[in-house]
């Protein structure tokens, strides 16, 4: 049995640490959210008052926060998991970036404590089975140390030991996703409009050259049933995009359909608010084509 803390308990933190609790480990947690403590709690958790009290528990944290801002904080803040008496490790699976990343390791290396970075994909599903793929990448020795307990999350791909390497690997990831829903969604209007039968279009796609994530899984999960259900918000699919486009131009690399991308997320998170589910965009696209966005199901 290991001893770790596991700080963000929503939907994808809160299924990750529950499956440490299920093989096994000890678990230390902490979360802003009083209802999300509480269900972690009725797991077998332990529960603290504070993300640095998770830290002055346990020597190994994990941290699943919502946007870089909040990651920087909670890490280097007054109050925050630096100042830990008993910190050794702290591995970040948040989508934070490589910029923050390398803020991070550098931040911690001053009070001697390993940094790893380990962004994951795959979503709440991924969490809840353990199915997800992870992007790591930090010191080897630190790497090798907590990998049994990554690979309780899913498939972890070491990146290498640079800062930012696994966070560069995720935003690249998450950019191709959000592409794909934002051309299936043009592709699959411009059908739908001709009049041809949606549920035919998916099927010929999936055995086509245009089958990708999102006409394997997004179309029919969320888009052909009208739920709009994935499970990822647009907001964070927009932060996601925008750190992508961030890093490409530190590195000079111009990502025109990117930044197309990023647009249409804008303007499904200003249209449909940033809860709304990342499959929206295709009603954005669907309501600029003349097509009722609201239809019922097919």
């Amino acid at each position: 049995m290991t001893e770790c803390g596991f700080i963000g308990l929503g939907r994808m933190g809160g299924a990750m640490a529950r499956r440490l609790i299920e093989a096994g480990h000890r678990v230390v947690a902490f979360d802003q959210a009083k209802s999300a403590r509480d269900a972690l709690a009725a797991q077998g958790a332990s529960i603290t008052s504070s993300a640095r009290a998770v830290a002055d528990t346990v020597p190994i944290v994990f941290l699943s926060l919502p946007n870089p801002e909040i990651v920087v904080d909670t890490m280097l803040g007054k109050g925050g998991v630096i100042a830990g008496n008993r910190l050794e490790v702290c591995v970040d699976l948040s989508t934070s970036g490589p910029e923050t990343a390398s803020r991070l390791a550098a931040g911690l290396a001053e009070r001697n404590i390993a940094s790893l970075e380990a962004p994951v994909s795959g979503g709440i599903k991924g969490a809840r089975e353990g199915t997800l793929s992870l992007m790591i990448s930090g010191p080897k020795s630190v790497w090798e140390r907590v990998r049994p307990l990554l690979e309780i999350f899913g498939r972890p791909f070491f990146m290498g030991e640079t800062a930012g390497a696994g966070q560069t690997m995720k935003l690249v990831n998450n950019l191709l996703g959000a592409c794909a829903i934002a051309i299936t969604a043009e592709g699959m209007t411009m059908g739908v409009k001709a009049g041809l039968d949606p549920k035919r279009m998916v099927e010929v796609l999936n055995v086509s050259s245009g089958r990708s994530s999102a006409t394997l899984d997004k179309w029919p999960r969320a888009v052909l049933p009208r739920t709009f259900d994935f499970g990822f918000t647009a907001g964070l699919a927009l932060k996601d995009v925008r750190l992508c486009l961030a890093a490409a131009r530190i590195l000079g690399v111009p990502l025109g359909v990117g930044t197309a991308v990023c647009e249409l997320l804008e303007r499904t998170v200003s249209a449909l608010g940033a809860d709304s589910d990342f499959t929206a965009m295709a009603k954005i696209v669907e309501r600029d084509a003349g097509l009722d966005p609201e239809r019922p199901p097919t």
